[in-house]
């Protein structure tokens, strides 16, 4: 058995060609849920529907996101509607005394639906749909997302970090914002101060998440702060993982990162943006998988590859590197 750690894009690029070095049946995979928010009154769960998509072979490869060849009417309509009707555009959060009620899952990242600053496609939508009614008639999110497999027919178990709300903020010059604002609604703008994780001192594993991480644990090529920091704030899981064997897959080269905005993200909450400061923020991790070029000397095992995943067979090289890095510590 083993467990993956997952957030974005990196190690969602990394399970698609691990299928024959880890067998789906005998992986877990824990999503991150810091970068979830509720938009138009549905939760949508951008980590969680990368693996469900990806396993569930529906996954659009090029953006890492949604569903392929989805059709997009009703967001479409809502632009039209907000333009015929003179309605403000971009990332509107609902009423402050809004963010802290409702749906607990939800709070803190509360936006309206006019002119939705996410791009969702329909089938897409449905599963957001489906998934916010399940919540409504009483199951947690753990339920609903191992419903949604089913639905889906994933062979690897696929776990929420929890079933309380936490909610990635960026802190920045102009006040705090959620991640998704930051990111999808600025494009990465305005300078990062630091990242809060609310609601993460309230949080806790769900008896599933901790099964998981009493087995070994691969930590991929995803964003140490906004996909695994969200993690690292609910209680039990920093504990899990140092009593754990653990590998770590590098999202930088040196200093150079493969994509995304780990190293804004990094810098602002005061880590060096490099594998030495990933390195760093995983005190937990036994060994590293480092790509090739990657010289940094840590004091934990390494063993290296290309660490370029463009194809499954790419991601199959990396996933067999992190097969000999677990065998070594485990």
């Amino acid at each position: 058995m083993v467990t993956f750690l997952a957030g974005g894009t990196g190690t969602p690029k990394l399970l698609s060609g691990a299928g024959d070095v880890f067998a789906p049946e005998r992986t877990t995979v824990v999503a991150n849920t810091g970068d979830d928010i509720e938009l138009g009154g549905h939760l949508v769960c951008p980590d969680l529907d990368t693996v469900l998509f990806l396993d569930g072979g529906e996954l659009d490869r090029e953006t890492w996101w949604g569903i392929a060849d989805d059709t997009a009417a009703t967001h479409d309509e809502l632009h039209r509607l907000a333009a015929a009707a003179d309605l403000p555009t971009g990332p509107q959060y609902l009423p402050e005394d809004a963010q802290t009620s409702g749906r607990d899952i939800a709070r803190y990242r509360r936006f309206s639906g006019v002119a939705e600053f996410m791009h969702i496609g329909d089938r897409d939508r449905a599963v957001h749909v489906t998934r916010t009614s399940l919540l409504d008639a009483g199951y947690s999110l753990t339920e609903v997302t191992r419903q949604l497999a089913d639905a889906f027919g994933l062979d690897r178990e696929l776990l929420p970090m929890s079933d309380d709300p936490v909610a990635t903020m960026i802190h920045t010059p102009q006040g705090p914002m959620h991640f998704q604002e930051w990111w999808v609604g600025r494009n990465g703008e305005p300078p990062v101060e630091d990242v809060e994780f609310r609601g993460g001192d309230q949080a806790s594993a769900t008896e599933a998440v901790l099964d998981a991480l009493s087995e070994p644990v691969v930590v991929g090529p995803s964003n140490p702060v906004t996909s695994l920091g969200p993690m690292l704030a609910v209680d039990g899981v920093a504990g899990a993982l140092a009593d754990t064997p653990v590998v770590a897959v590098s999202p930088f080269v040196e200093n150079e990162v493969f994509s995304g905005p780990a190293a804004d993200l990094m810098a602002g909450v005061g880590r060096e943006p490099s594998t030495a400061g990933v390195a760093e923020a995983y005190p937990f991790a036994d060994a590293f998988v480092l790509d090739g070029e990657d010289d940094t000397a840590l004091d934990r095992p390494v063993v290296r590859t290309d660490t370029t995943m463009e194809t499954e067979g790419d991601a199959e090289r990396v996933a067999r590197t992190v097969a000999d890095a677990l065998a070594e510590v485990a």
